[in-house]
C-alpha cells in the first residue's frame, strides 16, 4: 500500500493531514521562517537556508524574501534562477524551473489541487499535477501557474495572467486566461 507521500508525488489523491506530511510542511516553513526573517547581510546564511529547503538549485538561486513553499524538497531550479518579492510554491508535486529563469514579485505556483467533486472534496482529499519551466523564461509580476502547466523556453508571460495550460516557447503571452499574444523570436 502507498503512503500518502508517494501518492502526492504521483498526483493521486491523498491526505493532507497526514502526520508525515504535516511534519514535512512544518520543516519546510520554519526554513522559511529562517530565510524571511534574515537580513540582506546574511547572504550565506541565505545560500545555506535555500540548499537544505530546496530539491535542487539552491546554491545559485537568488530568491527575495519572503518566500513560500508547502514541502521545499520538491523544487528544483536551474542555475541563476531569480525570484523577486513575495513569490510562492504550492509544491506537492515537482515544480521544475530551468536555467536563468526570472520570477517577478508576487508570482504563485500552484502544483496543487482540489477535485471537482464535491464528496471526494469534502473527504480532505486532494492531489497534485507537475508545474515545468523552461530555461530563459520571464514570469512577470502576479502571475499565476496553474496545475499541470508546462511553459516552453524564452517565453514571456505578461504580469497578473493566469496560466491554465501549456505554452510553446519563444512566445509572448499574458491575460487570463493566459494566450499567446505573439512569437517572440531573436533579432
Amino acid at each position: 500500500m502507498k503512503t500518502n507521500r508517494e501518492k502526492m508525488l504521483a498526483g493521486e489523491l491523498y491526505d493532507a493531514t497526514d502526520t508525515d506530511l504535516v511534519l514535512l510542511r512544518r520543516q519546510a516553513r520554519d526554513l522559511c521562517k529562517k530565510l524571511n526573517t534574515s537580513s540582506d547581510a546574511e547572504a550565506e546564511l541565505r545560500r545555506e537556508v535555500l540548499t537544505q529547503l530546496l530539491g535542487s538549485g539552491g546554491d545559485t538561486a537568488w530568491i527575495e524574501p519572503p518566500f513560500f513553499c508547502d514541502y521545499g524538497f520538491n523544487i528544483r531550479l536551474g542555475n541563476k534562477v531569480f525570484f523577486n518579492f513575495n513569490c510562492v510554491i504550492l509544491d506537492v508535486c515537482p515544480v521544475t524551473i530551468g536555467d536563468r529563469v526570472l520570477v517577478g514579485p508576487a508570482v504563485q505556483f500552484y502544483g496543487g489541487t482540489h477535485p471537482l467533486d464535491a464528496a471526494t472534496r469534502g473527504s480532505g482529499l486532494e492531489y497534485g499535477r507537475p508545474i515545468t519551466i523552461g530555461d530563459d523564461v520571464w514570469l512577470g509580476g502576479a502571475a499565476i501557474i496553474c496545475p499541470g502547466v508546462t511553459i516552453g523556453n524564452r517565453a514571456v508571460i505578461g504580469a497578473g495572467s493566469v496560466v491554465t495550460k501549456e505554452i510553446p516557447p519563444d512566445v509572448i503571452a499574458a491575460g487570463n486566461p493566459c494566450r499567446v499574444l505573439r512569437e517572440n523570436r531573436p533579432g
